[in-house]
């Protein structure tokens, strides 16, 4: 027995200096982050400015690998699927979190077959309505929405992504009726609303701030419990008028179960590195998002309670995927 035991400390110090040797040599080849979301989402966005920035830093290809479909089930799958030999990684969102209350069918579980690498970033959405909706403030959209039931339509990119989400949560903290119209991606959602063929949607400040600016569409509220800093003129949800909404949305990077430890450790190492930067941090908060640091563990930790909370919502709310 205790020859046993020997050769099986052996056997994993081989291959905790082999997975050792691996990090110091990584990354040897270009290296993929599947987003999956589609083009000009925030996942999008700060996937391709943390790209850039590793590609600079560690003199190696990374590439930003669109794959947008099912609420994000699609993207998240193929990196479940992938070889967990540090060359693809996932950035996530809330959305994944939701999904594993919301979506009774996957085919993946996402704290079994993926592992938590390093947050990136947070923040407020924003929820605006096409300028033809005779509303300018939150009391007078539930008004019209409790006058209107059925009638009032609000995007998302998708079932269990944070703006669906946020929807089903302000339908059932406002006591209104108002349909969900799904779209393959945040920037579909929002073209849709511009356009006039959707009313209303909650979206990330980051990504809706300039279409806001330019009047394309009309903000009537944040959903932090404080003010954004960006729209601080604009009243949360909260103060105008339902007690106690909060919606928000953060983003992280995850890798297929199985990639050696030091690979996900030293990736994290290189994500905190980069957020840590003044230029960087600085450049965030004027877009309205707030960095989040963690150790890998400490990650974990954030997405399992995540889950949890996000189950609690999908109770309240009553969201049902159509």
């Amino acid at each position: 027995m205790r020859q046993m035991i020997r050769l099986a400390l052996m056997a994993a110090a081989v291959l905790m200096v082999g997975a050792t040797v691996k990090a110091q040599t990584w990354p040897a080849n270009p290296v993929k982050i599947v987003v999956p979301f589609g083009p000009g989402g925030p996942a999008d966005i700060y996937a391709r400015i943390l790209a850039q920035a590793l590609t600079d830093d560690l003199k190696q290809q990374f590439i930003v690998d669109d794959r947008p479909g099912a609420g994000g089930v699609i993207g998240t799958e193929i990196v479940a699927k992938s070889p967990p030999d540090g060359y693809t990684f996932l950035m996530m969102s809330n959305t994944q979190a939701t999904n594993e209350t919301l979506l009774a069918r996957k085919p993946y579980v996402l704290m079994r077959d993926l592992v938590a690498v390093a947050p990136v970033n947070s923040s407020d959405l924003v929820l605006v309505v096409h300028p033809s909706v005779k509303a300018t403030t939150v009391p007078e959209l539930i008004a019209f929405a409790k006058a209107n039931p059925g009638q009032l339509t609000y995007a998302s990119s998708g079932p269990g992504t944070p703006y669906h989400m946020a929807g089903e949560l302000f339908k059932a903290m406002s006591g209104t009726d108002i349909l969900h119209v799904p779209h393959r991606s945040s920037g579909e959602a929002r073209a849709d609303v511009m356009g006039g063929h959707v009313q209303m949607m909650f979206d990330a400040v980051t990504a809706m701030k300039g279409n806001i600016e330019a009047g394309e569409v009309r903000a009537l509220a944040t959903t932090g419990l404080e003010r954004s800093v960006v729209l601080p003129d604009l009243p949360t949800v909260n103060e105008a008028g339902v007690p106690g909404y909060e919606a928000t949305i953060w983003l992280g990077l995850m890798a297929p179960a199985g990639t050696p430890r030091p690979i996900v450790d030293r990736m994290n190492e290189e994500v905190v590195k980069i957020i840590a930067r003044p230029e960087v941090s600085a450049a965030w908060a004027r877009q309205g998002a707030v960095p989040m640091t963690m150790t890998p563990a400490a990650f974990d930790t954030f997405l399992r309670g995540e889950i949890q909370k996000w189950a609690k919502v999908v109770e309240v709310s009553g969201a049902r995927i159509q």
